[in-house]
């Protein structure tokens, strides 16, 4: 039987959009689905047959808004971890039962190509055969599934534009918080010679693994594990032993800073840390916190009130 799950929809002017989604990726949330007012417009253009059942007044109710989504499992673990993400989020919220199915299906619609930096050309899976690749581009084929990272958030850009910077051909690299793999696969598409990923939620390991074979990459070239950096000293010493001349972290500040002292241990010598989803006004936080563990900021990314920052150990 499908697992059941809380679709959690905030509506929301256009222009608190942007703090909104922040403030809910600070406090955790792994993924948001947004969709804006234009969205709601064009639904209606394409379904005129409806239009009987939209009244004057619900068009005066959406004008101007957006409505943001995220998911929570329908039991008593998915409402402890909903009241976490909403805290700090005064704007009432509907709730809508799911099945797994249709909740990993879901937001597909709102998943399109996309370019990032210069060589990376990202596509879905269900597209992979009509996507109108650029010439020249690095093609990077996603199925996000049941864990989100598709390259459309800001801090996914911002760490994907620093990978094309940093990743030294024929060496390997080291993701932490794995998420969806995109960061480790995009690596390896752009040379890397092996990529290891850790991520907290052990379902991001199946998903890593799913998307790294959508791009022919088998577990010769990469190798996706579940467990927690932060607390697992073992994991820690495991990790260590690749002493990755490119580490990847995108996740939030809070994860980051407690992150920061064990980040030289994992780097080899010549190496850079590459951390993103940090909010703007956070970024000297974070940056303080990387110096006070030994790392030297040498670069800023900055991208629609995220940061991303590329340190390396002094």
């Amino acid at each position: 039987m499908d697992s059941m799950w809380l679709e959690i929809i905030l509506n929301t002017r256009s222009e608190e959009l942007d703090a909104v989604s922040a403030t809910l990726i600070a406090n955790g949330v792994p993924g948001l689905v947004v969709e804006e007012e234009e969205e709601f417009r064009t639904f209606l253009e394409e379904n005129r047959q409806y239009w009987d059942y939209v009244d004057d007044e619900l068009m005066e109710q959406m004008k101007g808004v957006s409505r943001i989504k995220l998911y929570v499992t329908d039991d008593e673990d998915g409402k402890k971890q909903l009241a976490s993400y909403l805290e700090g989020v005064d704007i009432p919220y509907t709730s809508v039962r799911l099945r797994e199915y249709d909740w990993a299906h879901s937001w597909q619609k709102y998943y399109r190509p996309l370019a990032i930096g210069e060589k990376l050309y990202i596509i879905p899976e269900w597209e992979r055969d009509t996507a109108d690749v650029p010439a020249g581009c690095t093609t990077l084929v996603m199925n996000p599934g049941l864990t989100f990272g598709t390259g459309s958030h800001a801090s996914t850009q911002l760490c994907l534009e620093g990978i094309e910077s940093f990743v030294i051909p024929g060496r390997p690299v080291l993701d932490l918080g794995c998420g969806s793999g995109i960061l480790a696969i995009a690596s390896l598409l752009l040379g890397a010679s092996h990529a290891t990923g850790v991520d907290i939620d052990p379902k991001a390991v199946d998903v890593a693994y799913e998307n790294a074979a959508l791009n022919d990459l088998g577990k010769d070239r990469c190798r996706f594990l579940a467990g927690n950096v932060i607390a697992d000293r073992s994991l820690v010493e495991e990790l260590a032993q690749v002493q990755a001349p490119l580490v990847l972290a995108n996740i939030v500040a809070d994860v980051i800073i407690p992150l920061a002292p064990v980040v030289p241990r994992l780097l080899a010598e010549d190496g850079t840390f590459l951390c993103s989803g940090i909010i703007d006004k956070r970024g000297d936080e974070v940056a303080a916190t990387l110096e006070k563990s030994g790392l030297t900021v040498i670069r800023r990314f900055e991208k629609n009130g995220w940061v991303a920052l590329a340190a390396q150990v002094r």
